[in-house]
């Protein structure tokens, strides 16, 4: 699963438009996750519509629009989360196995 929340916007307080928006894709598969956020800026007169009005599906259209690929941001988490669910690299000692909890020495 998938999803697109903005976290929180940056507003001109003289006008109420938002100056840039701060979100987060999230992709869920069962017990695997995995997140990426970011930024997104709107020049002077884009968006239009005052803070106190927007909604947060303007909000994602307009990081859409504004350079965020949504297309290509799905497709990475999609491969994150198929690489933990596949990992081709793991680490550790052969001596410890992993139900074992490796102790410190003793402080002197």
């Amino acid at each position: 699963m998938i999803t697109w929340k903005i976290e929180q916007t940056d507003f001109r307080t003289s006008d109420g438009l938002i100056q840039t928006a701060h979100w987060r894709c999230i992709a869920t598969d069962g017990e695997f996750s995995s997140s990426i956020y970011g930024t997104c800026g709107f020049g002077e007169g884009a968006p239009t519509i005052p803070y106190a009005d927007v909604t947060q599906a303007e909000v994602l259209d307009w990081c859409w629009a504004n350079g965020v690929d949504k297309d290509e941001i799905e497709a990475n988490l999609a491969a994150q989360i198929n690489a933990l669910k596949n990992p081709t690299q793991e680490s550790g000692v052969p001596w410890v196995r992993p139900s074992e909890t490796p102790t410190a020495p003793p402080v002197v």
